[in-house]
């Protein structure tokens, strides 16, 4: 969405100080420059232009604004949306009581003066918000729809790539790179039904709230809900003016969305290291040292960890600054603006980047199988081997397997394949008496167990059988799909109302 440039311009009006009714004397200029959000309101400068004009028609609509007046405060309106760098900022405490100043300038009190009626800041600002992260809510979920097709396209590669998995960091089970992938993708997917579900709380409409309590001047909050698009509007005006559980409901969504960017980026972190060397990340995707020229730094997914630290503390602030707050608006509510604003820029920034480090990454297949050919990864599906062929109980058969490895690590870390049947008999005579398998046996199962076998052999729902792949892939293809058609369909439901609400516009700037 259109994001204006506000250049500080000393003001060539008297409209400096145009709230202060009561206050005889101006504001103490350190005070004006603390109590101001300038330099965080270039970003709803658009929204606050556009809901500025539909109230404005709806004035008109209810019989409080002539055709000229209103005429007036459009050409007004539509002057600042062309031209922002016009609108004086200096020593106003917020873009709205500028923009009002801009208005009156060029349309005169008698008609600009008119432009704030049955309105206050404190359902002005709200609405700006709730118009940005609308915004947001629709850029940032197809941004992660793009992030999750790529994943999925990854592993449609990675199918039969082997490699270990591992918990506490240490090597597991076999897996494949593929299943990897879309145990991310399958957490996005989460993260995507949280940005679609808190759209709805968000995509409500504050405007005609007023300062808490409504107006006794008759308007229609409805008629500006549909101009600006919104599905429904905030029905109690206290709530609409000084509740922000909607916005802290976003936040705790970017929070849980980046700290799983921060994962993924973690893995690949660690992946691309000499020491694994499972993935090379693009050369796009890397930085170098000023130092050492070897060097091949994944500095983009390191601030990619740091990023979701920031988002996790936007939130812990916006939380703070809401705790406690009386019923009301509250002017510590202007603070929660920017740690908000803030968070969305973030996370669509590390959406993109992961995005893109992970579509154009290198996978080497030919290491990650031989990690997993030499590891003790097998080591369960042998055990479960012996329990399915062999009856044997579970907990007895994970003795015996873990007394194998154990032989195995203490000769080098032998591969288990690579045992003799010396040392599987030796092993077999430790155990307890009842154990009823033979040495050769065992010798049969455990060269029998391997990567591919390993693979074949688990078909539970959800592991990385090649079946359990596809279908996992094939239903992640098609629910994003679906998520990506709803979100076409708000994107364009909120561009139709904009675009109705310019065309009412023309239409009264076009009356002589």
């Amino acid at each position: 969405m259109l994001l204006y440039n506000l250049k500080i311009k000393r003001p060539r009006c008297t409209l400096l100080y145009m709230y202060r009714s009561r206050p005889k004397d101006k504001l103490d200029d350190h005070v004006l420059r603390f109590l101001s959000s300038m330099q965080h309101d270039q970003s709803i400068l658009y929204y606050d232009i556009l809901g500025s004009e539909a109230h404005s028609i709806m004035l008109h609509e209810m019989g409080h604004l002539t055709s000229g007046e209103l005429k007036k405060i459009l050409s007004a309106l539509e002057d600042a949306k062309k031209n922002p760098d016009r609108i004086e900022t200096e020593g106003y405490e917020d873009i709205h009581e500028a923009l009002e100043a801009f208005v009156i300038k060029r349309a005169g009190m008698d008609a600009g003066g008119k432009m704030h009626t049955a309105r206050s800041r404190n359902d002005q600002v709200v609405l700006d918000i709730r118009m940005k992260i609308r915004d947001d809510i629709n850029e940032i979920c197809t941004a992660l729809a793009s992030l999750i097709e790529g994943l999925v396209e990854k592993a449609k590669e990675t199918k039969q790539a082997a490699m270990p998995m591992y918990t506490h960091l240490q090597q597991a089970q076999i897996g494949t790179f593929s299943h990897f992938l879309l145990s991310y993708a399958y957490a996005l997917m989460r993260d995507m039904e949280r940005l679609y579900l808190v759209y709805q709380r968000v995509n409500q409409s504050p405007l005609g709230a007023c300062a808490i309590g409504g107006s006794s001047i008759s308007i229609d909050r409805k008629r500006t809900a549909v101009l600006l698009g919104f599905d429904s509007i905030v029905r109690n005006s206290i709530d609409a003016t000084s509740s922000r559980d909607a916005f802290l409901e976003y936040a705790a969504t970017l929070a849980i969305l980046t700290s799983t960017l921060g994962r993924i980026a973690e893995d690949f972190i660690i992946w691309s290291t000499s020491e694994f060397g499972y993935i090379e990340l693009a050369d796009r995707y890397s930085s170098t040292s000023s130092a050492m020229p070897q060097k091949k730094n994944p500095d983009p997914l390191e601030l990619t960890r740091a990023k979701a630290a920031i988002v996790a503390s936007n939130l812990v602030s916006m939380l703070g600054i809401v705790k406690a707050l009386p019923s009301g608006y509250s002017r510590d509510l202007q603070d929660v603006k920017p740690p908000l604003l803030g968070a969305s820029a973030i996370t669509l920034d590390t959406i993109r980047v992961i995005d893109g480090a992970a579509r154009s990454l290198k996978v080497n297949k030919e290491k990650m199988c031989r990690a997993a050919s030499t590891s003790y990864a097998i080591a369960l599906d042998i055990a479960e081997q012996l329990v399915m062929k062999n009856k044997m109980p579970f907990r007895a058969a994970h003795k015996i397997v873990g007394a194998l490895v154990n032989r195995a690590a203490s000769m080098d870390n032998l591969p288990l394949a690579k045992l003799q049947l010396s040392d599987v008999t030796s092993v077999l005579k430790t155990q307890k008496a009842g154990v009823s398998i033979k040495p050769d046996e065992m010798m049969k199962i455990i060269k029998e167990m391997t990567p591919e076998k390993s693979l074949q052999v688990r078909k539970s729902t959800g592991s990385p059988n090649l079946q359990e792949q596809q279908e996992m892939i094939e239903s992640l293809s098609q629910g994003v799909s679906n998520y990506k058609v709803g979100i076409q369909k708000r994107t364009k439901m909120v561009q139709g109302s904009f675009d109705n609400l310019n065309r009412i516009v023309r239409k009264y700037l076009q009356q002589s």
